[in-house]
């Protein structure tokens, strides 16, 4: 007995200690999400003495084997062409590492921004954006396909590592992040606008979905454009689909290569993308935090719950920025997404998905007995949803077996 009141106090005593330097409690702002505030799991569990349910809530999304498979799934290349481009993995790295960022300086929970940031892209399938496409017109006759509905479901229905209950069994506030970045879903006139699957879990588990999310979740969103634009620049430079030259005249890319020219003068072409790339993520990064501060202050708000129902984000860029980034993405969208050699690998993605999908169609069982299993005392609109999520499962390489193997015969 003595022992175990020494463990207790051992254990009071870290996670204090562990408070004060993780920066919930007082170092949090007021509109933070703070874990001790937490609404809690849908199911019921004894919480850790030396975690907060966010920093869980992360460990859980590190550990599933969704996340795993994402070192193997398409960003833009596929990770054939070669090992430094990025994948769904490093990407959703970058992000998180991006979120902390910003959320440290806003005094918001950094550990519900990192793992909203490590779980937003569990639900993409093989071949990145071509995979997903491809998916979503054979799913159309049965409700189409959405990587972000995915997601919410891998969390809370696929993952099977837990005895009693399906999904991960995360927190509230992630699965509200997770549904809600980019804010409010709202049902349209015919009452569709929220996913089955999602009006269906919070029948049981209300995430509130009419309502914005947290400014940390607002933040991985953002977080997650950040990256994106300025790591597909450095992987469309590393290809070769453009040059250093070609950034002169595009909005934020143009001044980083004209400060890195003229700071630079004789330096290597690696060299100088890299501080091309740091600098228009030190840009924009600059740019959110200060302007999200501005937002904050000037909206009053003072409660998580202030901010869910502002009317409107907490989080953005400035007006001047926002501009900036959008004219970038279009220029992205225009010389590297639609790039010729980008196009064809689309058409080779598409391919593999549409077949794969069709196969399994007409013949369930030709997919593993897991799934065949699941498969089999379904309606062709439930047996559509398995084939859809065996499919999303896969990575690129995994894919490309399976279809090798069921053309066969």
């Amino acid at each position: 007995m003595q022992r175990f009141r020494i463990a207790a106090r051992r254990a009071d005593h870290y996670v204090h200690a562990m408070s004060e330097m993780e920066g919930f409690g007082p170092r949090l702002a007021g509109y933070a999400c703070r874990p001790e505030e937490s609404r809690g799991r849908r199911f019921p569990e004894p919480e850790s003495p030396a975690r907060t349910v966010f920093q869980r809530d992360r460990d859980r999304v590190v550990h599933c084997r969704a996340f795993r498979r994402l070192m193997h799934k398409t960003q833009v290349f596929v990770t054939t062409e070669g090992d430094h481009y990025r994948t769904r993995l490093t990407h959703s790295l970058e992000v998180a590492q991006i979120a902390r960022s910003v959320c440290r300086s806003l005094g918001l929970n950094e550990d519900l921004a990192e793992a909203l940031a490590l779980a937003h892209d569990l639900g993409h399938t093989p071949f990145g954006h071509a995979g997903e496409d491809a998916l979503d017109a054979e799913m159309q006759p049965f409700g189409g396909f959405d990587h972000n509905v995915q997601t919410f479901r891998i969390l809370t229905e696929l993952e099977t590592r837990y005895a009693v209950f399906d999904g991960l069994n995360l927190t509230w506030e992630t699965l509200e992040g997770v549904v809600k970045h980019n804010g409010p879903v709202i049902d349209g006139p015919a009452g569709n606008g929220v996913p089955q699957a999602i009006r269906r879990y919070c029948e049981a588990h209300d995430l509130e979905v009419d309502t914005y999310a947290s400014a940390e979740a607002q933040i991985a969103a953002l977080a997650d454009d950040i990256a994106y634009h300025s790591h597909d620049i450095d992987d469309g430079l590393r290809a070769a689909l453009f040059d250093l030259d070609d950034l002169a005249d595009v909005p934020l890319a143009g001044d980083a290569v004209a400060e890195v020219h003229a700071t630079y003068d004789g330096v290597e072409t690696a060299r100088l993308v890299q501080e091309t790339v740091r600098r228009i993520i030190g840009r924009l990064v600059s740019d959110l935090t200060e302007e999200t501060g501005l937002r904050l202050a000037e909206s009053g708000v003072g409660s998580v719950d202030d901010i869910r129902w502002h009317g409107a984000p907490v989080v953005a860029f400035s007006p001047a920025i926002d501009e900036a980034n959008r004219a970038l993405k279009a220029w992205l969208f225009a010389n590297m997404y639609h790039h010729e050699r980008v196009i064809q690998g689309r058409h080779d993605a598409e391919a593999i998905v549409r077949d794969l999908f069709r196969r399994f169609m007409a013949e369930p069982a030709r997919m593993p007995g897991e799934w065949s299993h699941r498969a089999a005392d379904r309606d062709e609109s439930g047996r559509a949803r398995v084939v859809a999520d065996y499919i999303a499962g896969m990575t690129d390489r995994f894919a490309r077996d399976e279809h090798a193997r069921v053309a066969v015969g």
